[in-house]
């Protein structure tokens, strides 16, 4: 993507209604909507977390399928989620929001308990040792999630790595957490909720296409 065309991508983003792109310091101060989503959506619905985001396809998809719920996909490249915002708008999808900001400061973004579920969809499996601190699924972050969410709250993490799928396995039983679901290739094996089988990623259908399988677990955290 050209760098006028990310720019074009920004300053649309920043008359979107249902996209909230703070700075670092809004977030770790005092960031205005913590607490307060469910005054922004304007109901008390069930609050989804797509986190690493991307174009947002995920978040439209689980949003046009469940109007009583609402989403808010997180990414910090706001010219990839712009195609979800803008889409969010076009359709009049009330239930979804778009934040720019890094996904270690999601504990700052919301409340806790205040989150019903969360999705990972894949994201980069940091394979190298000196990159697990930035692995969405390390004890780390874990903690953080189970920070924001509801207690008995769902996390599912969809990839195409089985590195990722092997460590994020392993580090959930290692830790004692339930594990409600998990698919080594959800599209040849029975078992996968239809939410995980009837949305399609953009880079998805890639891997798919060469015939990568796509994994998949859901777990409750238990700390």
């Amino acid at each position: 993507m050209g760098s006028k065309n990310k720019l074009k991508r920004f300053k649309e983003n920043e008359t979107f209604k249902n996209v909230i792109q703070p700075t670092r310091e809004e977030v770790v101060t005092n960031f205005s909507h913590k607490g307060k989503w469910h005054s922004f959506f304007g109901n008390e619905n069930p609050i989804i977390v797509e986190l690493g985001c991307g174009k947002g396809e995920y978040t439209i998809a689980l949003a046009r399928k469940n109007p009583n719920k609402n989403y808010i996909g997180i990414d910090i490249k706001g010219a990839r989620f712009w195609r979800g915002a803008k889409t969010a708008l076009e359709e009049n999808l009330p239930n979804v929001a778009f934040v720019r900001t890094q996904i270690e400061l999601v504990d700052f973004i919301f409340a806790e308990n205040e989150v019903s579920e969360i999705w990972i969809t894949f994201p980069d499996p940091q394979i190298k040792y000196q990159r697990t601190k930035h692995r969405m699924t390390n004890s780390t972050f874990l903690k953080k999630y189970n920070v924001i969410l509801k207690e008995n709250g769902i996390m599912n993490l969809k990839t195409d790595s089985e590195f990722m799928h092997g460590y994020t396995l392993g580090l959930l039983h290692g830790e004692g957490h339930e594990i409600l679901n998990a698919n080594h290739n959800v599209y040849k094996n029975e078992g996968s909720p239809k939410e995980v089988t009837e949305t399609q990623t953009f880079y998805e259908n890639q891997y798919l296409a060469v015939d990568k399988p796509i994994t998949y677990i859901q777990f409750r955290l238990k700390y």
